[in-house]
């Protein structure tokens, strides 16, 4: 993990150093504070997961304290620190790259071309508005969006505290450092702005909301970049294809699946079908976007195993699916004791 790590931020290093623009985390937003959020996540879940390991009918301070020590050791907690630096790591690069993508040219035109190709000649922002009407619905639909970070900084935190093995987590960090890459790359393919900014009057219906806010500050970044790209701030956050947001949400629904969360899947479903229809009716993304965005959800699974080698979930006697998951779930919810060994039965979202 930490190789690929490695690899993609000297990729980034490099095309820094090419256009001469330094490296940026814009007032900690990027890096420093989304680590400090991960840090208050992981302490909390982990005591959550403390509480619900210590029996019932002991639930006190000192013995919720036991169980905490036992279960995070010092391997334990330098594996969870691990694998969160290379997650934040590789988003920083992440975001450095995509700001840079500012200064190629843009091909709106074209996936705007394919969308009217997939929708029989028909817009599907235009589609949506018709079918949902446009009021009640964008308030919803940007509730839905908007949620994105908040669940994807909890899932990434998650993924390591409630995991039988810490190790079994790692598929989950593995899988999003190749969604963040493979989202960059396809930055790069064909750079864009979104349909919001390609045809703002088909969006011109909508009530003003905070998504509108966010993309005239995305644009004014943008200019500012363009404008000035060796000054302190100049930071753009803007990219149509493909749609993180579809890959990601669609990488937990995967994940829901491969740990053996069966409501949780459902729901995640549900959940990646609301974020598409968001991603379209908001103007943030074409059709192709979706897609794309789907694609590299797969391929950033099927990557993430092969880094990692070996489903390390296997060891459960059902490759794919850790039996720590399902058992966990039962001991919250049925047993008076639960052990408090490192390798205890535990897993879960």
């Amino acid at each position: 993990m930490w190789a690929l790590v490695a690899l993609f931020g000297a990729i980034t290093v490099f095309r820094s150093h090419q256009i001469g623009i330094p490296l940026r985390d814009p007032h900690g937003t990027i890096l420093q504070n989304r680590l400090l959020i991960s840090l208050g996540l992981l302490a909390a879940l982990a005591l959550v997961d403390g509480v619900a390991r210590t029996p019932r009918a002991d639930r006190r301070p000192r013995a919720v304290a036991g169980v905490l020590r036992a279960r995070w050791t010092w391997r334990r907690l330098t594996l969870v620190m691990a694998a969160l630096a290379a997650y934040h790591l590789v988003y920083f690069c992440y975001h450095n790259l995509k700001s840079w993508v500012a200064f190629q040219p843009v091909h709106d035109d074209r996936l705007a071309r394919w969308d009217h190709w997939l929708f029989l000649g028909h817009t599907p922002a235009l589609v949506l508005h018709d079918l949902l009407g446009q009021h009640v619905a964008a308030y919803v639909l940007m509730v839905i969006y908007e949620s994105f970070s908040t669940l994807l900084a909890l899932c990434v935190v998650a993924s390591l505290v409630f995991v039988e093995h810490v190790e079994d987590g790692f598929l989950l960090i593995a899988s999003a450092l190749w969604a963040w890459i493979l989202g960059v790359g396809s930055y790069y393919l064909i750079p864009s702005t979104g349909p919001f900014h390609f045809a703002p009057q088909d969006f011109s219906g909508l009530p003003h909301t905070l998504i509108q806010d966010t993309q005239a500050r995305y644009m004014e970044q943008r200019a500012q970049l363009l404008a000035h790209p060796h000054g302190h701030d100049a930071f753009a956050q803007i990219g149509a294809f493909a749609s993180l947001h579809v890959a990601m949400t669609t990488l937990l629904l995967l994940m829901a699946h491969h740990y053996g969360l069966r409501r949780v899947e459902r729901v995640m479903a549900v959940f990646v079908l609301l974020t598409m229809v968001a991603t379209m009716y908001l103007g943030w993304h074409y059709a192709v976007d979706d897609l794309a965005g789907v694609t590299i959800a797969v391929l950033s699974v099927v990557l993430g195993r092969a880094m990692l080698g070996r489903d390390r979930s296997a060891r459960s006697g059902r490759p794919g699916r850790p039996g720590g998951v399902r058992r966990q779930a039962r001991g919250w919810s049925g047993r008076g004791s639960v052990s408090t060994q490192s390798t205890s039965p535990a897993s879960g979202r």
